[in-house]
């Protein structure tokens, strides 16, 4: 054999190699991937009731958060609340980028943050206390 047909072998094993090194490597990354998401979606945050006067939510009960999570006395809010001084659609708590917002949806008797009514949206932290109604809510981290 010759150098060229000795070359052209080993230019062709070598780009076999690569080949399957790049599907080994695009493989490991789906099944990563998989194991991820068959986790199922981690928490955002979570609203903690602190005092519910009629005693419906019951205090300590926790609410997981969507990523928009609608607040009210209408069946078909995100978190449905049993007082009369909610509004049907009465809050709703967003989370974009990084952060957690809460925009009062022109509710009656409006929404609160740790004591300080909402004037359109507003901004939250963990840790801060909502008011809705006669509800009182903590927004805490979600779980992982």
């Amino acid at each position: 054999m010759d150098g060229f047909v000795i070359s052209l072998w080993v230019v062709r094993i070598l780009f076999l190699a690569l080949l399957y090194g790049f599907l080994f490597a695009v493989v490991r990354v789906l099944l990563r991937d998989l194991r991820t998401a068959s986790r199922g979606p981690a928490e955002l945050g979570r609203l903690v009731v602190l005092a519910s006067p009629l005693g419906e939510p019951q205090p300590g009960a926790s609410y997981p958060l969507d990523a928009v999570t609608t607040l009210g006395r209408d069946v078909n809010n995100g978190i449905v609340l049993d007082d009369p001084f909610a509004s049907a659609e009465h809050a709703v708590l967003t989370f974009r980028g990084r952060s957690w917002f809460v925009e009062d949806l022109s509710s009656t008797n409006g929404t609160y943050v740790n004591g300080i009514p909402v004037d359109g949206v507003g901004p939250l932290g963990f840790g801060d206390e909502i008011q809705v109604g006669e509800i009182r809510f903590r927004l805490d981290r979600g779980r992982s």
